[in-house]
């Protein structure tokens, strides 16, 4: 029964979350019909969440690490202004193929810039402050991106981890990824330079706002 329930009340919250376009809605369905690791996808809910979350910011520069076939890239750089870019880290070029198919229809496409390659390389290259930072990637590395993102985010800014529980796995950390993730929610709560929330969210997301150099 509470499973059901559980089952219940994330419907309950899907049909009572804004849609999104049309455009998406076909992103997610390819991506289903495509790819084996479909629920990697971002999703209705959580891509409209990270998409409220650089309209209330007035975002103007975004980074993403992880695009996958693109459905969070496209949320959030709906939100920016005509001035506005997002650059999003990818490593499959199967991902990217799709992506970038989509980011040709879409209005808000032209602000979205492509970096394929090992983001921790990216990461170096990338020059300027970013206002909002959303990182679904490789999960042993996660210390790793904290380190190398927070300097470029600006006093103000929001960093923001998915999968940051491990379907609970973080109760008891035995395997490398589980471990990382581990580290980088401990890491984070001991971080004086900045302000921190752990959602439960989907697999939970790691909120992080940057209040000090």
């Amino acid at each position: 029964m509470e499973a059901l329930m559980e089952e219940q009340i994330e419907r309950y919250a899907f049909s009572h979350t804004q849609k999104p376009p049309e455009l998406l809605d076909r992103l997610e369905q390819e991506t289903r019909s495509i790819r084996s690791d479909f629920i990697m996808l971002t999703g209705r809910a959580e891509g409209q969440f990270l998409r409220l979350l650089a309209q209330i910011m007035n975002a103007t520069r975004i980074l993403e690490v992880g695009m996958y076939t693109g459905y969070s890239a496209l949320m959030m750089a709906s939100a920016l202004d005509a001035k506005g870019e997002l650059h999003t880290c990818e490593i499959d070029p199967q991902v990217e193929e799709v992506a970038k198919r989509y980011f040709k229809e879409s209005p808000y496409g032209h602000k979205i810039h492509v970096h394929m390659g090992p983001a921790l390389e990216t990461l170096v290259r990338l020059s300027g402050r970013f206002d909002l930072a959303f990182v679904d990637a490789d999960k042993g590395n996660y210390p790793n991106y904290y380190d190398l993102i927070l300097p470029r985010l600006r006093v103000g800014g929001l960093l923001v981890f998915d999968n940051v529980l491990w379907s609970g796995k973080v109760l008891n950390p035995r395997d490398r990824d589980t471990k990382a993730i581990h580290e980088l929610n401990g890491r984070v709560q001991r971080d004086e330079r900045v302000d921190n929330v752990l959602t439960t969210i989907r697999d939970g997301i790691l909120l992080v706002r940057k209040r000090t150099e």
